[in-house]
């Protein structure tokens, strides 16, 4: 039975039990802080399982892609090196929310072993909680298993449980024995043995128990089941493989590494370990791109990142250089693709993705790898078995080398690595950090928490008006507190309230007016400080004190073209990851008045057609005129109803959420429109790179956008009017094409006149000892022109040198050349260095031909001296040679 038809089989079997079939949920968790990836059947289904959604359904079975490498369960460093470690395979199961339990969990798992996957019934084991006298009996009952084969394991085997509280309950794992020649060979050999004589091949839970804070348990009211079984483990015992890699889920995957290295598999033994660990990786690494992660420095990304070099190192070591995992990486999709569409819906962004990632890793790589074999070598001379600590941060400081590539390569040369000392050196380098950055800022910064601390947090009223009544709380002048300020003054100043808006999220703050009766102060910018509102004024007139009254005015138009960009920067967002994919994060963003800009995750440059897309896909949303909607909510309740949270942004219990219904909705603090139609247009002006892996995005909207839009308008007219047509790119292309065929024309004119030019020339040709010589300056010609031109003397010569300078301006350019007949006794390259030291230039070249050039040339004189000396060259070299 191949993999899938075991797929298949398992998920028709619980189908005929009247279970729903349901799709597998993505690798990245959603609504689950908790988890890295999602590395179980049940993931899906755990709200159902605490009681917080209701299903249409009771029962279901599911084939779930699951990842396990980095966090709490990673399996990362073992794959290669045993039969069964995977980071990414697939989990059967089935479940049970409060329907059947024990009884018929434990009949259809016998069933579908035995009668359909036909599995002997003798070589079957079963294991129970060492408490669960009614699993032991039911197992001994509906199987007819015999007692000895019921084995009693303790908690840490046979118990699960959700988290420290929750739901829980005793587990059964049914094991196959694989016989004596597949395990340890040890006379006690048995059940919970570390060999693989005795295989797990699925897991009952029977979820019975609900622990509270105390670690009691009492039972749940409507008991339920969750199974798993690995498909990649259940496969290789169908078809009696005792290596999960040497299965057909595997095969085309490995054949393609095979056929791309020409090392065989099942051969040498370290070239078997790198082709399953390339293998396995390739398989995460395509599953995690079809699923929207991207490489990165944190989190999940960083997981990935190590996976793809951790295969990328491999592939090196079976000889394959440069970038390939991306090649290799269809064979994933051809084999899986059927079952999963996402692999061959993404298979050429997850494609460009890699091939990045593995050119910028075989860079860090090349540099690292150097100095961390030349380090091994020393370490295995001296008979010492321990990598430094120091030498680690080094190759990571210096090179971005990753501490578990460092341990890897380590353990494949019988070494270990000095860990502690890695995470000393590191702790150092963030307390120099840290040192360093106390400084001014760090004591402007506590005048602020101290302000704060006395006068008390600024209430923010801008979300509703624009103008409001207020009290001076305080003012600061060059850093240090004041308590007047008068004409011509400009000074920080603080209120009790206020409708301005801080700087902060990418939004710039708020400019207006802060007056009273004889009193008028601009407001500059208005920034955020530990919870303060920094007014940044310039008083205009009469003088203000601390605890005055004063009337708060922020510029009504400049503060509505600032919320028509921030309300299209979201628009923006959701546009992109509906064109090029959910990989899109929000990188940073700056919002002004006349402009914003956008970054995001993404590592190629956008085509046109994509950005035509975002653009109608922004500009169709502004002309529908939805209304914006904002609310306060708990953070966790917003996180699971799908809200957009920015990645690096700190975020309290509750949050202020900004919907654009049924586009988009975000956690954001910033002021926007009331309407998206208020945004009127949106322009992207510029798409570009700023880093590795993040481009940015600048448009304009409103006004802005409309201004530019015509002055291209008129600039087009222009050209229109001076080309003297209405089709002005009609025109622009044939000009162009003369302008072409104008410049090949006169390329041929150039070589017929340099052809001419080299005949008066040629009586300068002097034969010295059988060698003829040319060495001559011929003015106003370019680089490119001489080149021509010695070309043409070089084939009417046939065997000789040509040393050629031009001058012009104070400037020459100089152009050696000898016949490849002559290069074993001659260089042009040395020739020309000679010539050109003696005017102050530089050049060089191979032996048949060079250039240079000399931008001061005092005069004429010196360079024809320079190139005199060549003839005697020449003959000195000539008559040595005799």
């Amino acid at each position: 039975m191949n993999s899938s038809e075991t797929r298949q089989s398992f998920l028709d079997f619980f189908i005929s039990k009247g279970h729903e079939k349901i799709g597998s949920s993505s690798l990245i968790p959603r609504n689950d802080p908790t988890l890295l990836f999602t590395n179980a059947g049940m993931n899906q289904f755990k709200a159902v399982f605490l009681g917080e959604e209701k299903r249409l359904y009771s029962r279901a079975a599911s084939c779930q892609k699951c990842m396990r490498a980095g966090g709490k369960h990673s399996d990362l460093e073992n794959v290669g090196h045993t039969a069964r470690h995977h980071t990414f395979f697939e989990m059967l199961g089935n479940f049970s929310f409060g329907d059947y339990f024990k009884k018929d969990a434990i009949l259809f798992a016998w069933e579908l072993l035995t009668e359909w996957y036909k599995l002997p019934k003798d070589k079957l084991w079963v294991t129970v909680f060492q408490e669960d006298d009614e699993a032991e009996a039911l197992w001994i009952k509906l199987t007819g298993i015999a007692p000895d084969r019921v084995v009693r394991l303790g908690a840490k085997d046979n118990f699960w449980q959700m988290g420290d509280t929750g739901p829980c309950g005793p587990c059964s794992e049914i094991i196959i024995d694989q016989g004596k020649e597949v395990g340890c060979g040890r006379p006690d050999c048995k059940i919970g043995c570390d060999c693989d004589r005795f295989l797990e091949l699925w897991n009952l839970v029977f979820m019975q128990f609900s622990r509270d804070e105390t670690g009691a348990l009492s039972p749940l009211p409507k008991p339920s089941i969750d199974t798993g079984m690995g498909l990649e483990r259940i496969t290789a015992v169908l078809q009696g493989k005792h290596n999960n890699f040497d299965t057909d889920i595997f095969a085309p995957i490995i054949s393609s590494i095979v056929s791309a290295s020409g090392k065989p598999y099942g051969g040498n033994a370290d070239d078997t370990v790198s082709i399953r660990v390339i293998a396995d990786h390739l398989r995460s690494t395509a599953f995690l791109l079809a699923d929207g992660l991207m490489p990165s420095n944190e989190g999940r990304g960083y997981v990935m990142r190590r996976i793809i070099r951790r295969a990328s190192r491999h592939a090196k070591l079976l000889g394959l250089e440069g970038a390939v995992l991306y090649r290799l990486m269809d064979s994933v999709a051809e084999g899986m693709g059927d079952t999963y569409p996402e692999l061959v819906r993404e298979r050429e962004r997850s494609a460009k993705v890699l091939m990045f990632e593995e050119e910028r890793f075989t860079r860090t790589l090349e540099q690292g790898m150097r100095i961390l074999d030349e380090t091994i070598g020393k370490l295995k001379k001296a008979s010492l078995k321990i990598i430094p600590g120091d030498e680690l941060f080094k190759l990571y400081d210096t090179f971005g080398f990753p501490l578990d590539l460092a341990r890897d390569i380590a353990m494949d040369n019988n070494l270990i690595i000095d860990e502690d000392g890695f995470h000393r050196e590191m702790e150092v380098q963030r307390e120099r950090a840290r040192a360093s950055w106390v400084g001014e800022d760090e004591a402007i910064a506590s005048i602020y928490r101290e302000l704060a601390s006395e006068i008390g947090e600024t209430e923010f009223t801008g979300y509703d008006t624009l103008e409001s009544d207020g009290m001076v709380k305080a003012m600061l002048k060059g850093g240090k507190t004041v308590t007047v300020a008068s004409a011509g003054d400009e000074v920080e100043l603080f209120l009790d309230k206020t409708p301005f808006y801080g700087e902060s999220g990418g939004q710039v703050g708020d400019t207006g007016l802060i007056y009273s009766e004889g009193i008028e102060a601009d407001v500059v910018t208005t920034r955020k400080e530990v919870g303060l509102h920094v007014h940044v004024v310039r008083i205009r007139s009469g003088t203000l004190k601390v605890w005055d009254r004063v009337h708060a005015s922020v510029d009504r138009e400049i503060r509505m073209a600032i919320a028509r960009n921030h309300t299209a920067t979201h628009l923006l967002h959701t546009a992109l990851r509906a064109v090029i994919g959910e990989h899109v994060k929000q990188a940073g963003s700056y919002v002004a008045p006349d402009r914003m800009r956008f970054d995001f995750t993404h590592f190629y440059a956008l085509e046109r057609k994509d950005i035509d897309s975002i653009e109608s896909i922004v500009n169709g949303k502004i002309l529908e005129n939805i209304s914006v909607e904002t609310e306060i909510a708990d953070i966790r309740d917003a996180l699971k109803s799908g809200v957009i949270a920015l990645f690096g942004e700190k975020y309290g219990e509750k949050v202020r959420v900004v919907k654009v219904p049924g586009f988009s909705a975000e956690l954001c603090g910033g002021t926007h429109c009331r309407r998206i139609g208020d945004i009127g247009s949106f322009i992207i002006v510029s798409e570009g790179s700023v880093a590795s892996g993040i481009r940015r995005i600048e448009a304009l909207t409103g006004m802005a956008a409309f201004d530019y839009l015509r002055q291209r308008s008129n600039e087009l007219r222009d050209i229109a009017e001076v080309l003297k047509t209405d089709k002005p790119r009609d025109r622009v292309e044939k000009l162009l094409s003369d302008i072409r065929e104008g410049d090949r024309t006169i390329e041929t004119l150039k070589a017929k006149a340099a052809s001419q030019n080299s005949s008066a020339v040629m009586e300068k040709v002097l034969d010295i000892g059988g060698v003829k010589v040319l060495s001559c300056r011929v003015d106003g010609l370019e680089q490119k022109d001489l080149r021509i031109f010695a070309d043409n003397v070089r084939e009417r010569l046939g065997s000789g040198i040509v040393v050629l300078a031009s001058g012009k301006d104070g400037q020459a350019a100089m152009l050696a050349m000898v016949t490849k007949d002559l290069v074993a006794s001659f260089s042009a390259g040395d020739l020309l260095k000679n010539v050109a030291a003696q005017v102050g230039g530089k050049g060089g070249g191979k032996a048949e031909m060079a250039q240079g050039g000399v931008s001061n040339l005092e005069s004429m004189d010196i360079l024809d001296k320079a190139l005199q000396s060549v003839y005697d060259i020449v003959k000195k070299k000539v008559v040595s040679s005799k």
